[in-house]
């Protein structure tokens, strides 16, 4: 793998390896860093994973418009992840004259128009005497199901054949669970088999091994705070993974505070940095 800092404007294509830009690596309320909203690049093809309150703005600091944007999937609810959708519907559907592609299967499609995109999208506009629907603004694509290994994973092609392939699997990010008793949908993505980002998930060293298990991962994008709590993994609880793994390990999603650590000195490959290029087929 090569890191590279851009250069100019961020391209959204390149000469067919995979790549990851992370338009920023902070926590939810950082300002200097962004929100851990990241974009895979592979050819022609681009998705970004997640789009929060800040992503239009940080994303206009390297020569591009949200509108630019294609391809979504969103991991889960909290607005540093899906903040900034409302107006991504709104640009594509007023100025772009388009419906970007969001990759989310039917149950969360529900969640997430019902509870977070209904209030601004579906009361701006009626179509045919009805209020707007999640299809008025976003072409769904449904992730399918496949068998890795020993564990089943949600699967997604973007570009078709000789695109950018992705797996989701559920995390447990959140403890709290809707009125009806349903749990907090989260997830974590594995692109191309080989990059594992986990976006934010409490700390799950089964699942890490599982994933190990059934894929050849050579890096891993984590989610890390400064301490332990029922919402995010904590750089401690990282630190006692074994050597092999830490290694294999970029810390993302971090504030301020934790830039005190030297995670080099712990093992781990250190912490990824905003505005940068981690190609990974060089």
């Amino acid at each position: 793998m090569k890191v590279t800092k851009i250069q100019g404007k961020l391209e959204l294509t390149n000469a067919g390896g995979l790549s990851l830009f992370f338009v920023g690596i902070g926590s939810a309320f950082s300002k200097m860093n962004f929100q851990n909203n990241v974009l895979f690049i592979k050819g022609k093809n681009h998705v970004l994973i997640d789009c929060g309150t800040m992503c239009s703005f940080a994303i206009s600091h390297y020569g591009v418009k949200i509108s630019d944007i294609e391809n979504f999937f969103l991991t889960h609810s909290h607005a540093d992840h899906i903040g900034g959708m409302e107006e991504v519907a709104f640009t594509d559907y007023y100025v772009k004259k388009a419906r970007p592609t969001l990759i989310i299967d039917d149950q969360y499609k529900k969640v997430l128009w019902n509870e977070s995109l209904r209030g601004g999208l579906g009361y701006s506009k009626t179509f045919s005497g009805k209020t707007a629907g999640f299809e008025d603004f976003f072409v769904q694509q449904k992730p399918k199901k496949v068998k890795c290994g020993k564990h089943v994973y949600e699967h997604a092609l973007v570009g078709g054949k000789g695109g950018i392939d992705l797996k989701f699997f559920r995390t447990n990010h959140s403890t709290a669970k809707s009125v009806s008793g349903k749990a907090f949908i989260s997830k974590g993505v594995i692109v191309d088999d080989k990059i594992l980002f986990t976006s934010d998930t409490r700390f799950n060293r089964k699942q890490i091994e599982q994933i190990l298990a059934d894929f050849d991962i050579e890096w891993i994008f984590h989610d890390v705070c400064n301490f332990k709590n029922e919402v995010h993994t904590s750089y401690e609880e990282l630190n006692t993974l074994p050597a092999e793994i830490k290694k294999k390990i970029y810390l993302c999603h971090y504030d301020e505070g934790l830039m005190k650590k030297k995670p080099k000195q712990d093992g781990f490959a250190g912490f990824a940095k905003r505005g940068c290029y981690y190609n990974f087929d060089l």
